[in-house]
């Protein structure tokens, strides 16, 4: 038996919004059918549950650090990144208490904040059992830094090893940034993964430092390195922005989500043009802002019609895991963008970057995508007091 919904607005995000439209799904939540409301009215539709808002379909977050969720509150806000790591490794060290229940009740916000699916970090396996327990649909990016050359091949080794523990869970072997990772390190990832379909997932561009280092070798991070008695002797100046300088040595035929993207340039959008990759840019404003007081140049990105994702990044850089959080951020700092179009970076692309698309990202006859209802609208902008409710 279907259960039918009617609101303001029904966005398929693959087809254009229906205003006052109605959407059908079965028991099992698969899309059975989607009307306008003249097209309801003569197929003599009843009990209709009609809602005030905007149906849309599950949200995906393609980066989150599940493992993190036991720092919540913990990290001073906008004291920048460098410091930001400083106190993610020194709070780490002495962390005592068990992280599971953290990461539960992570996962089950972001669940009643209608994310049906999360390309997640791990450098640990802590987060295993959470996800094969979770209804949210998972993809883990095992993470792997290291930035001393001589180390690169047991780092990697090791990394494969942790790959193997989340079976059967889906994941793939990634780098962290390009400030955390050497030539060598990131030479075995590609040659291991980098000809196969797998996923990659690298931070990009957080900090101006970054690009500082790799195009001067000067700046803060050396100083990190220094504290953290990392030798950066081998390292060269590579007059080029970080971007730019690792790109060659990323996988060639893996989709690429390069995340954050806060420092990112046109010159640097350009750059990955060129290069002919599949790539995505995923956006954590939330987090931009918790850690740097910063956003990306979003206009850039959306002038030059690149496939864009959202991400919620972890508790230790946000109060809470929502995509309608993030999407509130972004509209209430880029005015002049199209809810139509920043909900396709809330669903269907993130699910086309994860290859979770045949159900997720879009309201289709067929697919299994979820359905989220978000209220206190404005026609089809977004309010202060918007919220978003979980309905299948």
């Amino acid at each position: 038996m279907n259960t039918y919904y009617s609101a303001d607005y029904i966005i398929p995000i693959s087809s254009s919004p229906i205003k006052n439209g109605y959407i059908a799904v079965n028991e099992a939540n698969v899309i059975q059918g989607l009307y306008t409301e003249y097209d309801a009215k003569q197929m003599g539709v009843a009990n209709v549950k009609r809602l005030d808002g905007i149906i849309v379909p599950g949200f995906v977050n393609t980066h989150c650090h599940l493992e993190l969720s036991w720092l919540k509150g913990r990290i001073e806000r906008g004291n920048g990144l460098i410091p930001f790591i400083k106190d993610v490794i020194r709070l780490g060290r002495g962390r005592k208490e068990d992280n599971l229940e953290a990461m539960r009740v992570a996962d089950q916000e972001m669940f009643q904040n209608g994310i049906v699916a999360v390309g997640d970090i791990s450098n640990v396996i802590d987060s295993r059992q959470v996800k094969l327990d979770s209804s949210i649909k998972y993809h883990t990016f095992v993470e792997t830094l290291g930035f001393d050359p001589d180390r690169a091949k047991q780092i990697f080794d090791s990394t494969c090893q942790l790959k193997e523990d989340f079976a059967p869970l889906k994941a793939s072997i990634v780098p962290h940034a390009p400030y955390s990772i050497s030539k060598e390190l990131l030479r075995y990832i590609s040659r291991e993964c980098g000809n196969s379909e797998s996923l990659m997932s690298i931070h990009n561009q957080e900090s101006e430092e970054e690009n500082t280092l790799f195009r001067y070798k000067t700046g803060l991070f050396l100083d990190f390195y220094k504290d953290m008695h990392i030798d950066t002797d081998f390292f060269k100046a590579q007059a080029r922005s970080s971007v730019q300088s690792i790109f060659s040595h990323l996988g060639k035929k893996q989709k690429i989500l390069l995340v954050h993207n806060t420092y990112t340039s046109l010159k640097d959008i350009y750059f990955t043009k060129r290069s002919g990759r599949d790539i995505y840019w995923c956006f954590c404003p939330k987090a931009n802002l918790y850690i740097e007081n910063r956003l990306p140049k979003v206009e850039l990105f959306c002038q030059n019609d690149l496939a864009i994702t959202l991400g919620t990044d972890s508790l230790a850089s946000n109060d809470t895991l929502c995509i309608l959080s993030e999407l509130k951020t972004l509209h209430t700092h880029f005015p002049s963008l199209r809810l139509e179009d920043t909900l396709k970076w809330a669903t269907l692309n993130g699910a086309r970057f994860l290859d979770m698309d045949e159900d997720l990202g879009s309201l289709e006859v067929g697919k299994k995508p979820g359905l989220n209802l978000i209220t206190h609208m404005d026609g089809l902008k977004l309010t202060r007091e918007s919220s978003v409710t979980k309905l299948a």
